[in-house]
């Protein structure tokens, strides 16, 4: 008993508190005793908080840089007949589409006048990028969209392939392709109205210019979608240490905290490349229920609306003034005529 005392004045365990209120003291207790017997873990420096707004000037970006690593491609590789057990390693991805499709479809939504009863994303065409077995794929398409999703690991499209086929209707809305981002996006290039990136950013090698890639095959005002998790002393406890090493919700070696991304951070990437950030939400998991809540705090896991601005937002400085000039003698030549 003066055990079960000690883990719950610990300083893990206050954390704990602070994240998992919601649940019953008796169930909470179970948890914190078992995470403060094992969390062993180095003190972590977090990121500064920074938002450098920076101006974009538009140039075509070269593709030379691959966005996958391929230490990430072989974790995932073992796990590619894996996807559509909700039962398994991925059963957290798939309650998370009780939260991220409609955050998806409604952001979208907001943006449009001509929404589609029954099939509210219909005529948008969707990038899910890192789409593994289609578990997000598939519930945008049944939305009406037209979704391509793609997967650097053959096996993962193969999977999503077999299950789609399924349900007929629903494949002719979906198509998959075995390939990087920066793969398609010459042949892609301002083609999609939404790119879907959701637990996929801290697994990419390089995010600067997986963020580029995805501007490139967006359409001007076109929306994009990421989900990921944030890069704090609390996201190395919860995504790694509990959820790996003490309640196996995920594999061990899923994650590293070293490629997890600050909000703040992201944000920065994003507006420097094109885009305007209009939403930033936390996200947290109950591993006891199974099921994901938005939350005020972003601390751990947060999804992020960003809008691509338009061509004419795109100009840099010496475009535009190139603009204004070819313009102002075209104004006086009226004048003079008027005149």
């Amino acid at each position: 008993m003066a055990g079960k005392w000690r883990a719950l004045n610990s300083p893990w365990a206050s954390l704990l508190r602070n994240c998992y209120g919601q649940f019953s003291q008796t169930a909470r207790g179970q948890l914190l005793t078992k995470c403060d017997t094992k969390l062993k873990c180095r003190t972590l420096a977090g990121l500064p908080e920074v938002r450098n707004k920076l101006s974009f000037a538009k140039q075509r970006f070269s593709t030379g840089q691959s966005t996958v690593d391929p230490k990430e491609m072989k974790k995932f590789q073992v796990l590619a007949h894996k996807w559509w057990d909700e039962e398994g390693q991925y059963a957290a991805l798939h309650s998370m589409n009780d939260i991220r499709v409609p955050f998806i479809r409604d952001s979208a939504l907001n943006l449009r006048n001509d929404p589609h009863l029954g099939s509210p994303l219909s005529g948008m065409k969707i990038l899910d990028v890192g789409c593994g077995g289609g578990l997000l794929t598939e519930p945008l398409g049944r939305l009406g969209a037209s979704v391509t999703g793609i997967d650097p690991l053959e096996d993962n499209i193969r999977t999503a392939e077999v299950h789609t086929a399924f349900d007929p209707d629903l494949a002719k809305r979906i198509q998959y392709k075995s390939c990087a981002l920066e793969d398609i996006v010459e042949e892609a290039s301002e083609q999609f109205d939404i790119v879907v990136a959701s637990e996929v950013v801290e697994h990419v090698a390089d995010v600067e210019t997986f963020i580029k890639c995805c501007g490139e095959v967006l359409k001007p005002e076109g929306s994009l979608f990421i989900t990921t998790i944030n890069k704090t002393q609390l996201s190395y406890i919860f995504a790694i240490v509990v959820a790996e090493r003490v309640l196996g919700i995920v594999p061990v070696g899923t994650h590293e905290w070293e490629k997890f991304i600050a909000p703040e951070e992201l944000e920065r990437l994003l507006e420097s490349n094109g885009f305007s950030v209009k939403t930033v939400r936390g996200m947290l998991y109950n591993p006891l229920f199974g099921s994901w809540s938005w939350i005020e705090n972003t601390s751990i896991n947060y999804a992020l609306h960003a809008v691509k601005s338009s061509m004419q937002e795109h100009l840099d400085p010496h475009e535009a003034s190139q603009d204004v000039e070819k313009e102002e003698p075209q104004t006086e030549a009226t004048i003079r005529t008027a005149a």
